[in-house]
């Protein structure tokens, strides 16, 4: 059995807040008899405890019977504390309520008290249309068809019926559209996730040919659901990223962003978009020279973040979204000092999460620190967070993010002169790169510059090769949109023009980002 598995009793117990533990402990304290009591003696162990252990939990409940079969004890223990849970949040959700509701309904048609049952599926159909819950109208038509066809249909007219088929097709079409774009979407950001940003017109194709039905239809009209709205433009502004088209994407976030603001009370858009949504329009805006937008949306997203009660899902969302921006921000205008700051802070909450942070985020995080720490020079340092990076056992080796963790590992041994390990290393990269068909211009312009520098021992030809590499970069990122995407993850043209001029690295990126704000402004 995985330890994933056997850890799940301990990582609930450990989720829980103080008047979550209070509530289990109330309900369980009106069950004195039998092995009620030993969930709650067990219970408290585990909270105690500062990591699973399961050999100390035997020893210290050594001789008791539970532990001949601990494993039903554990699965009951489980299910006790998600029935407290489920009883303590029951009114915590739109959702939740209407499903006691609907338990409610069922208790009292079961008693053939069909009128009150379907007064009550009247309050609920009310509740779930006026928070936009589609499937939860459908389910309440279903038992609200099994009332009219045990009463006979009596007591409703023609026009009733038609009202009520109508409603029903069209929160019907609703969830079609809407599962409609959660596929598309599924497809998208699988892809994406794997491959990255549209390195080539076939790349691009690709990410089209993925939405080609959405491509197709007009935007969604006021009459479907706001999470339907949400979501089409939230995949629009990731479609337009991955084919490198940002000024589109950046649209399509803006009308999330008048979606988000117009959107209250009862369809409000979740926090958890909120912070996606200003995330991508921070970098997005940054990346195109808004710097004051991306300041502002920044500074919009900081006040979400003050403003919510946030469960530990959320709170790894705002750490992760916030300390990526504020990395991405520092490293693009230069100031690798104030970057590697925010490291420790970093690598404290990957710590503290562990493996809650999807591994994904946790390596683009671990990649801008380890780009902070080669701007101020401490090359030591960031070969650690790229080996946290390529060491990494859970992150999907097809994500692109391992290529160019590949490609930064070279540029940092070839820093730390470790000249026989160089080798060995470019060829396993050329291999890695060739497999996933990821060798494109750049890669290939690089992997030829590093291969001739460890060859060679004239001063003259190294300087030679760095003008070389600052001139083929110069080119094909300036005139390829897609090839410009590698320099998002490091600016290897500017590395490469501070070896050709003699300056430092931070120098040389912050007057390229001077130039870019005055040209902006």
């Amino acid at each position: 059995m995985s330890g994933k598995v056997n850890e799940a009793l301990f990582d609930l117990v450990q989720s829980m807040s103080k008047s979550e533990k209070r509530y289990f402990k109330l309900m369980s304290s009106r069950h004195t008899i039998g092995g009620e009591n030993n969930y709650v003696r067990i219970f408290d162990y585990l909270d105690k405890m500062p990591a699973y252990d399961e050999k100390a939990l035997f020893e210290f409940f050594k001789g008791e019977a539970f532990l001949k079969r601990f494993s039903i004890t554990k699965k009951r223990l489980y299910d006790h504390i998600l029935s407290a849970l489920d009883a303590f949040h029951a009114s915590s959700s739109i959702e939740a309520q209407i499903h006691k509701m609907l338990h409610a309904s069922d208790i009292l048609y079961d008693r053939s008290l069909y009128d009150q049952s379907r007064r009550l599926l009247r309050s609920a159909e009310k509740l779930a249309l006026k928070h936009e819950k589609p499937a939860l109208v459908i389910e309440i038509a279903n038992k609200q068809k099994r009332i009219h066809e045990t009463m006979g249909y009596s007591g409703i007219s023609d026009e009733q019926m038609n009202a009520f088929s109508e409603q029903e097709s069209a929160q019907i079409e609703s969830l079609q559209y809407y599962a409609t774009l959660w596929q598309i979407k599924s497809r998208l950001f699988t892809h994406l996730s794997k491959r990255g940003v549209a390195r080539s017109k076939e790349d691009a194709t690709q990410y089209t040919e993925i939405c080609k039905e959405l491509l197709d239809r007009p935007e969604p009209s006021e009459h479907v659901t706001t999470e339907a709205r949400y979501l089409y433009y939230h995949v629009m502004s990731a479609y337009h990223y991955a084919t490198a088209n940002l000024s589109d994407s950046l649209k399509a976030l803006h009308k999330n962003l008048e979606l988000i603001e117009s959107c209250d009370g009862p369809i409000a858009i979740e926090v958890n978009k909120q912070v996606s949504v200003l995330t991508n329009a921070i970098y997005i805006s940054d990346k195109l020279g808004d710097y004051k937008s991306s300041i502002s949306y920044l500074n919009q997203l900081k006040t979400v973040a003050s403003k919510v009660t946030a469960n530990e899902d959320l709170e790894i969302k705002l750490f992760s979204s916030i300390n990526s921006i504020e990395l991405s921000i520092n490293l693009r205008k230069g100031d690798f000092g104030k970057a590697a700051g925010i490291a420790d802070q970093v690598k404290e909450k990957l710590d503290e999460f562990g493996d809650k942070v999807v591994p994904a985020r946790r390596a683009f995080l671990e990649f801008k620190v380890a780009v902070a720490y080669i701007g101020v020079g401490d090359f030591s340092q960031a070969l650690q967070w790229v080996n946290r990076i390529l060491n990494d056992n859970e992150l999907d080796q097809t994500e692109d993010i391992i290529s160019f963790t590949q490609l930064l590992e070279l540029l940092i041994h070839l820093e730390l002169n470790h000249d026989k390990l160089l080798p060995y290393s470019i060829r396993s990269t050329q291999r890695f790169l060739k497999t996933r068909n990821r060798l494109y211009s750049f890669e290939k312009v690089f992997l030829q510059f590093i291969g001739k520098l460890v060859k060679c021992d004239d001063r003259f030809e190294v300087d030679r090769y760095w003008g070389d590499l600052y001139n083929e970069l110069a080119t094909i990122t300036g005139d390829d949109a897609f090839e410009s995407v590698a320099l998002d993850y490091f600016d290897f043209q500017s590395w490469a023009e501070a070896k050709l001029k003699g300056k430092d690295f931070e120098s040389v990126v912050r007057e390229k980002y001077n130039r870019t704000v005055r040209q902006a402004s």
